[in-house]
């Protein structure tokens, strides 16, 4: 594992750190400048072959979060639908989360925050098996998602933002939060992580 950024994806265009959760890593777009303005390429499948992503683009989501502050989340899906997201943001800033809910993983139900901003270029690149959540720093931002797999109504599923056990330190007070999101229970006593 290294936290220092590194190279990848090709023609330079990308930098890549990993956390101190495996195969969680950070990705920083790195824009091309000149009189005229910038130019920053969003993915390639380059990319995703060199961090060894399985599986192809299924779907590209963007959110737009009008007030700071909001939460959304924590997201996932249950196996076999599990899937690995890649999330930049586009305009604004968020406070940016992954929770691993891996079965027998070392960090199981460890987090992991990230900020990513517009004026940073950091993306999080999220493997299966991680519930995902984020709160507004700004007004009016805007993320752009990349899944590996459909969205399935009946495998989706949450934990609650605020569970003790998991104990993540929001940056801000909620603003908002969506009824459903405020439903999510707390994790059970035996959780063990899910299932491949």
């Amino acid at each position: 594992m290294t936290l220092d950024w590194r190279p990848v994806g090709g023609n330079g265009r990308f930098l890549a750190r990993d956390t101190a959760i495996a195969g969680l890593r950070g990705v920083r777009r790195l824009p091309r400048e000149d009189s005229r303005g910038s130019l920053e390429r969003l993915y390639c499948p380059e990319l995703f072959a060199e961090l060894e992503v399985q599986g192809a683009i299924r779907q590209i989501n963007r959110s737009i979060t009008l007030r700071q502050g909001t939460l959304r989340g924590l997201h996932f899906q249950h196996p076999p639908h599990t899937e690995t997201k890649f999330v930049q943001c586009l305009r604004g800033a968020v406070f940016d989360v992954a929770v691993d809910l891996r079965r027998g993983s070392p960090t199981l139900l460890h987090w992991h925050g990230q900020i990513l901003s517009a004026a940073n270029g950091v993306g999080l690149l999220i493997p299966d098996g991680f519930a995902h959540g984020m709160q507004t720093l700004e007004d009016d931002t805007e993320l752009l998602y990349l899944h590996t797999a459909d969205y399935v109504p009946t495998a989706e599923d949450g934990l609650d933002p605020f569970d003790p056990r998991l104990n993540i330190a929001w940056p801000l007070p909620p603003t908002d939060l969506s009824e459903r999101d405020r439903n999510h229970p707390h994790l059970p006593p035996d959780f063990a992580g899910l299932l491949p």
